[in-house]
């Protein structure tokens, strides 16, 4: 599908239409990003999306989430949390990390999954919009200790698309995984390098 759908499959975890969602698709029209795929009708998953190079990923990346109603709770720095947009991204329900500390955040998400009737949770698997040579594990250790599968999403400036990809299945293999799920992401192209 592309564009932005409307209505979701019945396993997806929702949000209410509101005005601000109605506003947010008007948004995404206006700035010509699109969504291209048929969202899978999961109650649980991770969402991971690369290339992300620049602060513009995840504004694009919110409105879309918030256009088609998509209740996705995305991880991301604490520091964001700070000063006048922390409660917006609360009420979007977005997930503050602290990377500087050494806490459990994967068996935290893993917990979070067993307590949800109901969860997408969304990771930039970069960890970061600097340019990096190996993506952070996280997420392929939540999604196997989850049990639930991987939904990758391919960020394309040239074509200002979110592209879905096809679920993916963790193995007893994490560095075989690893490569499987890097290279779907080549012929990508971020803002400011690719995957």
């Amino acid at each position: 599908m592309n564009g932005v759908p409307t209505d979701l499959a019945p396993n997806i975890p929702r949000l209410p239409d509101t005005r601000f969602r109605r506003f947010c698709r008007w948004a995404i029209k206006r700035t010509g990003w699109h969504f291209v795929g048929t969202m899978p009708n999961e109650k649980k998953l991770v969402v991971i999306g690369a290339p992300h190079s620049s602060y513009w990923d995840g504004v694009y990346g919110l409105l879309i989430m918030q256009a088609v109603r998509l209740d996705l709770g995305v991880m991301i720095k604490r520091e964001a949390f700070d000063g006048f947009f922390g409660p917006i991204l609360r009420w979007m329900r977005l997930i503050p990390i602290d990377r500087k500390a050494a806490t459990n955040v994967v068996e935290q998400m893993v917990a979070r999954f067993a307590a949800s009737d109901k969860l997408w949770l969304g990771i930039a698997p970069e960890g970061t919009r600097k340019p990096v040579k190996q993506w952070k594990s996280g997420f392929l250790r939540i999604a196997r200790a989850a049990n639930v599968p991987i939904l990758p999403v391919f960020i394309d400036y040239p074509t200002k698309s979110f592209t879905l990809g096809p679920l993916v299945h963790t193995t007893d293999d994490p560095e075989a995984d690893m490569a499987r799920i890097r290279a779907m992401f080549v012929g990508y192209h971020g803002k400011h390098r690719d995957a």
